[in-house]
């Protein structure tokens, strides 16, 4: 049997290991903080945002975003029912509501009209996920907000690389939020990153993040407000920046992996991947394929065929509101039917090309065999 084909793993260079090496050598007392800020510097020269706060976690740097615009118990947030668990989180830690509403059949972002049948009184945020790096509507997200009143925010976690007309995912909402998780596009093991180009939000934040500690308060350990511990350490900075510094490379072979993908699967009847509006680019995090409903293909079938070939296969997120800890009852048709019928496909930095055809030929037969099945 061949070697096991990982779903996602890091590319990790002597670059990345040398600047670990220094801040654990090194980074203290005084140069504490210097990878930190180095990091937080890079990333905002690259999204092109005016603030940004380096944290331990996507999720805590949502929750400290909503936290800062006052997000509390009896408040509803509106995101798309396709999602994982932590954008979702972030919201109930403050004692919030998530609404679940559908998302768009090709794209697998939030439905735009859903979003507009879903606000009352009580929403305090719509939450645009860009998942496996495809890109919501947001000209339209943003209309909706400026005409309601109601902020805009960006989980960027899967979208770095992303861009909408110019501008890139996570620079365009009240806020954004990233993530640096090992199965990331870049990562510093566990990681995240606040940015906004608002400055009142972004010094609440900053304070926020260090245990309520207000960046001008004089007197030394003296919280101004109950805050959080959301920070990332040098070491893990130090490894972002290294990342930084091959961001067009990481992204890049994103962008090729799905690309080859594309070549060897896009013409398959039924099946589709990840798309790219006109006017967009996708930073391609998480190449999937959803099959349409007439092919019979099945979550399960892929599942077992992958196995097979001792090949991961990661699906396709389930509607948080079939989750029992949400209800346990999807209400929402597109997001309840697409992960049956879909699978996330290998695409780590050193994929070989044998690899990937490996992939495609799994589920090529798949397809097959769901036809003859259906004969």
């Amino acid at each position: 049997m061949r070697s096991r084909i990982y779903y996602t793993k890091p590319s990790i260079t002597e670059r990345e290991v040398a600047y670990a090496t220094d801040a654990a050598r090194n980074g203290w007392g005084e140069r504490r903080n210097e990878y930190i800020g180095r990091f937080e510097e890079a990333f905002k020269a690259h999204l092109g945002v005016k603030y940004a706060i380096a944290t331990s976690s996507c999720t805590g740097a949502l929750h400290m975003g909503l936290a800062a615009f006052g997000v509390g118990p009896g408040d509803e947030i509106i995101m798309a029912d396709t999602n994982w668990i932590a954008t979702a989180a972030s919201v109930t830690y403050l004692g919030a509501k998530p609404i679940f509403v559908d998302i768009l059949p090709d794209s697998w972002c939030i439905d735009p009209d859903a979003i507009e049948a879903a606000i009352t009184p009580r929403t305090k945020a719509i939450i645009a996920v860009h998942l496996y790096g495809n890109l919501c509507e947001m000209d339209r997200l943003i209309s909706i907000g400026e005409r309601r009143g109601i902020p805009i925010i960006e989980d960027a976690a899967e979208a770095l690389g992303s861009v909408y007309h110019g501008k890139r995912a996570g620079s365009m909402g009240e806020f954004g939020a990233f993530s640096f998780h090992g199965s990331k596009t870049i990562t510093t093991g566990e990681g995240g990153m606040f940015v906004t180009n608002d400055a009142k939000l972004y010094e609440t934040v900053l304070t926020l993040s260090n245990h309520g500690r207000a960046r001008g308060q004089e007197k030394q350990f003296w919280p101004d407000v109950v805050g959080f511990k959301y920070k990332m350490s040098n070491i893990q900075a130090a490894i972002g920046c290294a990342q930084m510094e091959r961001i067009d490379e990481l992204i890049n072979r994103k962008r090729k992996i799905l690309a080859n993908y594309r070549d060897r699967l896009g013409a398959l009847p039924g099946v589709n991947l990840n798309p790219e509006a006109e006017g967009t680019i996708i930073g391609a995090w998480m190449p999937t394929v959803v099959f349409d409903p007439e092919t019979g293909v099945t979550r399960e079938q892929l599942q077992a065929a992958f196995a097979a070939e001792n090949i991961d296969a990661r699906v396709f997120f389930y509607a948080l509101s079939s989750l029992p800890i949400f209800g346990g009852e999807s209400i929402n048709p597109i997001s309840r039917d697409i992960p049956g019928r879909a699978i996330n496909l290998p695409s780590f930095h050193d994929i070989t090309s044998e690899e990937q055809n490996a992939v495609a030929t799994v589920v090529t037969q798949a397809l097959t065999a769901a036809e003859s099945i259906a004969s």
